[in-house]
């Protein structure tokens, strides 16, 4: 079944830096847009950065434009999120989504990972 699997979260200490890995289950993902949303404690989910199926184009959030990077890998299958200069405000669960059919971001992704934690102390 198709399924999306995040790694990489974890503790780390403010200006630290992070980066989350996303994998699809099926090469087809590689022509899919992708994408980073976030969730803190009491608050709602919302996007942080998105990337275009050919890699080409992207998309962030102003909240972190500027300090995160979405790319893809060699397999492109495979997304990452470089987070530098991480905050408290950063802690949050990080969901990767993935858009069925579509080169470029446009609503609800159609697919999400199960989350993965990260936690900026101080």
């Amino acid at each position: 079944q198709v399924q999306l699997v995040e790694s990489g979260g974890g503790l780390v200490q403010a200006g630290d830096s992070l980066r989350l890995s996303c994998t699809a289950s099926h090469h087809l993902f590689s022509t899919y847009a992708m994408g980073w949303f976030r969730q803190a404690p009491g608050k709602d989910r919302e996007f942080v950065a998105a990337i275009s199926g050919g890699g080409d184009s992207t998309k962030y959030a102003d909240s972190v434009k500027g300090r995160f990077v979405i790319s893809r890998g060699a397999a492109k299958s495979t997304v990452y999120l470089q987070q530098n200069s991480l905050n408290s405000e950063d802690t949050a669960v990080y969901y990767c989504a993935a858009w069925s059919g579509r080169l470029y971001y446009n609503g609800s992704p159609d697919y999400w990972g199960q989350g993965t934690q990260v936690t900026v102390s101080s």
